[in-house]
């Protein structure tokens, strides 16, 4: 166990045979529901960090890392997003939080996010989806954004990063592409490569267009205007097919609620205490 500040805790623990780590930041307000957040392909719990700063200290936080990736060991056999969302229930029971919490996804946890919601209903509060999709059935990315996406390099070479930042992140990332590789470099923790496509293969095929009417709770869907690797329409399309779902398209690209954690928070945690 370790504590990366005076209120965070970040430990190791095993759930129906997978270990993830896990980091939990008490909040002050207890009658504030607690926040799970969902990272997106490849990147640790710490990538998320400038949103966490951002938000309101009375609010508890929990993040993980997914088997493979970060501090989480590799797994042994591959999973999907079916199978990893009980594990993610599991999660929440072995931190002690068996009241409903507030899920946010962005990107690859925005696909993770809407299975819990469904899979865990009564875990599940309110729902943010953050620059994310519906996965193999959506209006996709420019085939060179895609190639780029097929390997973990970016996580792994800052210079390549701060090269193609524009290109696959938009938004203030074109004019200011260093941002972009102090966000995925300056804390984050590396796993094997086999981790990184491990997260890519569980989403390989799948779709949530079946069952976005079944998601029933609160729903908001934040997006970028200038989001290379999601474009904007699949959020118009989301919001539309989750029965209470509100749409909120920001200036800005693929990674801004972390770029721009200052800008997005208050939305978000206006939604959420509405």
């Amino acid at each position: 166990m370790s504590s990366t500040s005076s209120r965070e805790v970040v430990r190791s623990l095993t759930v129906g045979g997978r270990t993830l780590r896990a980091s939990v930041r008490r909040g002050t307000d207890d009658d504030v529901p607690p926040l799970l957040l969902m990272n997106g392909i490849g990147a640790s719990l710490e990538v998320l960090q400038p949103f966490v700063d951002a938000l309101d200290p009375r609010r508890t936080v929990i993040r993980f890392d997914v088997p493979g990736v970060g501090g989480s060991p590799r797994p042994v056999v591959p999973y999907v997003l079916s199978t990893l969302s009980p594990v993610v229930a599991g999660l929440l029971s072995r931190l002690g939080y068996e009241q409903p919490v507030d899920v946010l996804g962005l990107s690859w946890g925005g696909g993770l996010a809407q299975h819990f919601a469904v899979q865990h209903r009564r875990r599940c509060r309110r729902l943010v989806l953050a620059a994310t999709a519906t996965g193999s059935i959506m209006v996709p990315a420019h085939p060179r954004v895609l190639a780029r996406m097929l390997t973990p390099r970016r996580h792994r070479d800052p210079d390549y990063a701060r090269r193609i930042a524009g290109d696959i992140y938009g938004g203030t990332m074109r004019t200011e592409p260093e941002r972009a590789a102090a966000v995925l470099h300056s804390h984050t923790r590396v796993g094997p490569k086999r981790g990184y496509y491990y997260q890519l293969a569980s989403s390989t095929g799948w779709s949530s267009l079946p069952f976005l009417r079944l998601i029933r709770q609160p729903t908001l869907v934040i997006a970028g205007d200038d989001d290379p690797i999601i474009p904007v329409v699949n959020a118009r399309v989301m919001a539309r097919l989750i029965p209470r779902a509100q749409l909120h398209v920001y200036d800005g690209g693929h990674i801004a609620l972390i770029t721009e954690a200052g800008e997005l928070a208050p939305v978000v945690e206006q939604f959420l205490d509405g």
